[in-house]
């Protein structure tokens, strides 16, 4: 299926688009709840009270440009009936404990700007709350009830968000509790 926005079309995503994630993450309160156990490095992020959402959501961004070669990425947004999922009318996938989200293959400029509603973690934020280029080299996921973001991926990308002080990120790893020092949980 198909969808349309700003004159182009834009593919929306099936169960099969996200089958490696449902069902590999596990229940909890590591990062594993939302990231499935694949990957090199763990990270958590959030945005700051010193930051504005704009400066958070494109520090993030760039940092997975920087890390990843030129192709579409998934974005994927929860249907939490509160939150702009962009295309209200699209077919849903169900992640993690049958949630739904929209979900549709598209790129960075559109993470950024998609979303004009505001997302569960802030209400001025645009970026989806799932997202991952279609090579799977990483996965970026906020859960419905966390204020912070979890992020997997190589390495690399994962030290790369940890130098960045506007996407105040930290590694964690797959056991560790995901909860970032000085935040609650809901």
């Amino acid at each position: 299926m198909q969808v349309n926005r700003g004159g182009r079309d834009w593919r929306v995503g099936a169960a099969a688009d996200v089958s490696w994630i449902a069902g590999h993450t596990t229940a909890g309160i590591s990062i594993t709840t939302a990231i499935p156990p694949v990957f090199d490095a763990y990270a958590t992020t959030y945005q700051t009270d010193d930051v504005t959402a704009a400066a958070y959501e494109h520090a993030l961004i760039e940092d997975l440009t920087t890390h990843t070669a030129d192709q579409p990425w998934w974005l994927a947004y929860l249907d939490t009936g509160a939150h702009d999922v962009v295309f209200p009318h699209a077919p849903r996938v169900f992640l993690y404990w049958n949630w739904p989200y929209v979900l549709v293959e598209a790129g960075p400029e559109q993470a950024l700007t998609w979303r004009t509603g505001g997302h569960i973690r802030h209400p001025h934020g645009a970026l989806p709350d799932l997202f991952f280029p279609s090579d799977r080299s990483w996965l970026v996921s906020a859960l419905w009830d966390d204020t912070w973001t979890c992020v997997g991926g190589p390495a690399p990308l994962i030290h790369a968000l940890e130098r960045d002080p506007v996407a105040n990120a930290r590694q964690v790893r797959p056991d560790e509790d995901a909860l970032p020092p000085g935040l609650t949980r809901e």
